[in-house]
């Protein structure tokens, strides 16, 4: 189960800044938190995710781009 308002309710700002706050928090709980915060906390990543990727398609390398930087 996740937790706060869900991210296609986000406003862009919004969106970014939990994703942002998400992607920094990660080590943290897979270093210090249980297994159901490190589930729920992949839960809610991957729903902010989605939603990013559903706004902002253009901002998101195609994995023939992304071969391309490797």
């Amino acid at each position: 189960m996740t937790q706060g308002i869900p991210a296609a309710e986000l406003s862009d700002d919004d969106l970014e800044r939990e994703l942002r706050h998400a992607h920094e928090k990660r080590h943290d709980i897979l270093v210090e938190g249980t297994v159901d915060q490190l589930r729920n906390h992949s839960l809610r990543t991957a729903e902010l995710e989605r939603a990013y990727v559903d706004r902002f398609a253009d901002r998101v390398k195609d994995s023939a781009e992304k071969a391309d930087l490797l």
